[in-house]
């Protein structure tokens, strides 16, 4: 594994704090871009050099660039609900400004831009791999913007032949996570979540730590360069499965079913009474949360194993128990003593 100075984004964050811890066991010097308002407790113990930047302020990244040999862009603003030109600002905008000052380092050897899987259209997908170009309507401000950001590095790709490569990972769960499995929970406990349709379809479910050795893989492989990859664990799961092994955990019941065709004919009225009434959260049933709970999501990862060599080791069964392990030990849900016997 080749060395050097790697700036990672979002460094905070689940994948980027993961990340991070790899890339200085296999020896890279780390420089972590962080917000100043940052919780930095990633770091202790850490030799990484902390350098305050935000993505919301695009003259603050240039400097982030200087004297980087290799830059991992996991930071996005993310969500299902508001309005478009706040994702595109950081998605897209920020990004734009990055490569600008990532052409003048002569020394840079790679880029891995974390895209997603929601690039593709919001339908049933059985194998759909990487030949199916990104839906640049989007379904909402999120998975627009991720896809008008492939644009723009695919641009720069192109035109100065940059060192760059695509990851687009599906859902991501692990150690780390502070707000969509908890918030998962908080609705299976309230009796707020339902399942849609008939819970058997797939989920595109990617845990953490598989992800992270595809982001190794792309540093390290030739053959990554100017190419983008599917990437999700080799096994996928049914939503009954995902949400059962959670409800199990937990000693929660299982959500109730909601037949698919009621949940569409409903999620036009309540999006647009959110909108509305300028609701700053999403609602309960959006399109988003459709697709996530109701559409068959697999994506063919055969083009990351031949070219990368990409195996995911962790399946999904010991991957959300570390998850819910991790976030038990951290307080984010109830501990094993305050949880009802399932």
């Amino acid at each position: 594994m080749p060395q050097g100075r790697l700036l990672i984004t979002g460094a905070t964050g689940m994948v980027g704090s993961l990340l991070m811890a790899r890339v200085l066991e296999e020896g890279y010097t780390v420089r972590a871009m962080v917000r100043p308002t940052s919780n930095r407790a990633a770091f202790e113990g850490l030799d990484v050099e902390q350098f305050e930047a935000d993505l919301a302020d695009p003259e603050s990244l240039p400097a982030a660039l200087e004297g980087v040999d290799y830059v991992v862009n996991t930071a996005a603003h993310v969500g299902d609900w508001g309005p478009a030109e706040k994702f595109r600002a950081i998605n897209v905008v920020a990004l734009e400004t990055m490569l600008i000052a990532a052409r003048q380092q002569a020394q840079l050897k790679r880029w891995v831009q974390i895209s997603s899987l929601g690039v593709y259209s919001a339908t049933h997908h059985y194998g759909t791999d990487e030949t199916t170009p990104p839906d640049l309507g989007g379904l909402d401000g999120y998975t627009a913007t991720k896809a008008e950001a492939e644009v723009l590095l695919n641009q720069t790709i192109k035109a100065d032949n940059f060192p760059a490569t695509i990851i687009r990972p599906g859902f991501i769960y692990g150690p780390g996570d502070r707000h969509v499995v908890p918030r998962i929970i908080e609705r299976l406990a309230a009796g707020q979540m339902k399942l849609i349709g008939d819970g058997k379809k797939m989920l595109n479910n990617t845990y953490a730590d598989n992800l992270v050795d595809a982001i190794m893989l792309a540093l390290d492989k030739e053959a990554a360069v100017g190419e983008t990859f599917n990437i999700r664990d080799a096994r996928l799961v049914s939503r009954e499965e995902f949400v059962g092994a959670i409800a199990d955990y937990m000693g929660l019941p299982m959500p109730k079913k909601v037949p698919e065709w009621l949940a569409r004919s409903a999620v036009g009225f309540i999006e647009g009474f959110a909108k509305l009434r300028g609701a700053t959260e999403a609602p309960l049933l959006t399109n988003a949360r459709i697709k996530f709970l109701a559409l068959n999501l697999d994506f063919s990862i055969a083009k990351a194993q031949e070219k990368l060599g990409y195996q995911p080791k962790t399946d999904f069964r010991d991957g959300i128990k570390t998850a819910l392990d991790w976030a038990a030990s951290e307080n984010l849900i109830a501990p094993a003593s305050d949880r009802k016997a399932g």
